[in-house]
C-alpha cells in the first residue's frame, strides 16, 4: 500500500498547476478556416456562455466572420456584448476590432419561433396557419421535453446551410445533463415514430368513410380511454395536430439526421467546459466518453474558474502553525513551553509583573510602595497596536491556508480526470473576482484561454 505524501511533498503537488499530457491550443483551432462549428458543452453553471462568447470575440478579431448562438435565458451574453437584447435573428456586435476583416454576430435561441419557422417553411400557408393555431402545437412548441435541445440543433442546421458565417459557436442548453443536446434529435424522432402518434394518425391516413368507420369501431375503446385521461378537447386537438403535421414528420427526422452528421463532420469541434469540481468533471468525463462513442470530434477540455496563488510556497500547514503562534505566542515562544509559563513569576493577565515591581533606581519595590512608576500609556498603545497587527496577520494566514487547501482539492480532482482521459487536451482559465460584463472582460477570458494559464496577471 502506498504511503501518504509528507507535508512537503503535498506542498509541491499544490505548487505546480495541472500539467496534462496535451495542452489545448485555442488560437489554431478558431483560426483554422476548416473549423466551421465549435460546440461548447458541459453541465450547467460552469461558464459555457462566457466561454462561447469569448471564443467568438477572439475569432472575430482574428479575421473570421462569426455568429454565436446562445441558449442562455439569463441574457448575460447580450449584456456582455453591449446589446440591449438578443432574439432569433443574428445581430452584429459593435465595438469589435475589425481591422483583420472579421465580424461578430450574436443571437439567442427562441425555441417557439424556431419551431414556427420550420412549420412555415415546410407547409403550405393554409396548413401552416392550422398548425400554428392548434392548442396542442402551441403547448408542444413552448415546453415539450427535449424541444429546446432539438430546436437548438435545428437552428444550428439553418445557420450552417446559409453559409453566411465562417464560424458558428454554439452555447448548448443549460440542461440537467450535458448529454441532452446529443440525444434530442433521436428522442424527437422516437416521439414522432411512437405508437401513440401512429394510432392517432391512422384514421387520417385511411380517409373517408373507411377512416371514420375505423375511428368509430377500431379506436372507440382507445379514444375513450385517452379522452378520460387527456380530456376530449385535448384529444381532438392532438388528432388535428397530428393530421396536419403528417407530411412534415419525415422532414423532422431527415433534418435531425443531417444535423447529427454535421456534428460528426471534420469541420466541427466540441469543447467540453467544466469547473475543477467533482460533479462538473464527472459530467465532463461522461461527455468525453459519449463523444468518443458517437465518433464526434473533441477538441479538448476548458477548465474554468481555476484558483491560483502567488504565495503557494507557503503551505497550508505552515500558515496555520504561524497563525497559531501569533495568536498564542506566550506558549509557542516559551523555551520551556507551558512548563516555562507555569514556573514564570509573570502571571498572564495579572496586574503585577516583575517589571512593574522594580523602582526607577533598580531596587525592588516594597509591598504597598506608592512610589512605583505608573504604566506608560504610549507603551501600552504600542503593545495594543502590535497585538492588532498580529491578529490581522493571523487572519490572513488562515485565509491563505484555506486557499491552499482549495488548490489541493482542485489539483486532486483534475488529476483524477486526466488519469482517466490523458488523451484530452486541457486549457485552464483562472477564477476571476467578478462576473464578465463587457467586451474587455471577454477579451481577457479569450487571452487566458489561448495562453492556457490559470494564474492571474502580475500587477505592475
Amino acid at each position: 500500500m502506498s504511503r501518504r505524501p509528507e507535508p512537503a511533498q503535498a506542498d509541491d503537488a499544490v505548487r505546480h498547476h495541472l500539467s496534462p499530457t496535451l495542452s489545448l491550443d485555442i488560437d489554431p483551432l478558431i483560426e483554422n478556416p476548416d473549423t466551421r462549428i465549435v460546440v461548447c458543452c458541459g453541465s450547467g453553471g460552469v461558464g459555457k456562455t462566457t466561454t462561447a462568447a469569448a471564443l467568438g470575440l477572439r475569432a472575430a478579431e482574428r479575421g473570421r466572420k462569426v455568429v454565436v448562438l446562445t441558449i442562455d435565458p439569463a441574457r448575460r451574453l447580450a449584456q456582455s456584448m453591449g446589446i440591449d437584447s438578443l432574439d432569433n435573428t443574428p445581430r452584429r456586435v459593435k465595438g469589435v476590432d475589425d481591422s483583420a476583416g472579421g465580424e461578430l454576430h450574436a443571437m439567442m435561441l427562441d425555441m417557439k419561433r424556431t419551431f414556427d419557422e420550420i412549420v412555415e417553411a415546410h407547409a403550405d400557408p393554409e396548413r401552416a396557419a392550422a398548425i400554428l393555431s392548434n392548442p396542442f402545437y402551441q403547448s408542444l412548441s413552448a415546453g415539450f421535453a427535449g424541444t429546446q435541445e432539438y430546436m437548438a440543433m435545428e437552428k444550428l442546421g439553418q445557420l450552417r446551410s446559409r453559409d453566411e458565417w465562417d464560424l458558428i459557436v454554439v452555447d448548448t442548453p443549460p440542461s440537467r445533463s450535458a448529454l441532452d443536446f446529443l440525444d434530442a434529435p433521436k428522442r424527437l424522432g422516437s416521439f414522432l415514430d411512437g405508437k401513440l402518434i401512429r394510432v392517432l394518425l391512422a384514421p387520417a391516413k385511411v380517409g373517408g368513410r373507411a377512416g371514420m368507420k375505423f375511428l368509430n369501431v377500431g379506436m372507440s375503446m382507445m379514444t375513450g380511454a385517452l379522452g378520460k385521461v387527456l380530456g376530449g378537447q385535448l384529444l381532438k386537438d392532438v388528432q388535428t395536430f397530428v393530421a396536419a403535421m403528417d407530411s412534415m414528420f419525415g422532414g423532422f427526422r431527415t433534418r435531425a439526421d443531417a444535423t447529427y452528421k454535421l456534428l460528426q463532420a471534420p469541420g466541427t469541434a466540441f469543447l467540453v467546459v467544466a469547473a475543477p469540481e467533482r460533479d462538473a468533471l464527472r459530467e465532463a468525463a461522461y461527455f468525453v466518453e459519449r463523444l468518443a462513442a458517437e465518433d464526434m470530434p473533441l477538441a479538448g477540455l476548458v477548465l474554468n474558474r481555476v484558483h491560483g496563488s502567488g504565495a503557494d510556497r507557503l503551505s497550508a500547514e505552515r500558515a496555520l502553525a504561524a497563525a497559531e503562534n501569533l495568536e498564542d505566542s506566550r506558549i509557542v515562544d516559551q523555551g520551556d513551553g507551558k512548563a516555562g509559563l507555569r514556573n514564570s513569576p509573570d502571571t498572564y493577565g495579572s496586574s503585577e509583573s516583575p517589571a512593574r515591581n522594580v523602582t526607577d533606581g533598580g531596587s525592588p519595590a516594597t509591598e504597598g510602595d506608592t512610589s512605583a512608576a505608573p504604566d506608560d500609556p504610549a507603551a501600552e498603545g504600542d503593545a495594543e497596536a502590535e497585538r492588532s497587527v498580529d491578529r490581522l496577520t493571523a487572519g490572513l494566514l488562515r485565509l491563505h491556508a484555506e486557499r491552499m487547501q482549495l488548490l489541493s482539492r482542485e489539483q486532486r480532482t483534475r488529476d483524477r480526470f486526466t488519469a482517466l482521459h490523458p488523451e484530452v487536451a486541457v486549457a485552464e482559465v483562472a477564477a476571476l473576482p467578478g462576473d464578465v460584463h463587457d467586451l474587455t472582460g471577454l477579451r481577457d477570458i479569450g487571452e487566458r484561454l489561448a495562453a492556457g494559464r490559470p494564474e492571474l496577471p502580475e500587477t505592475p
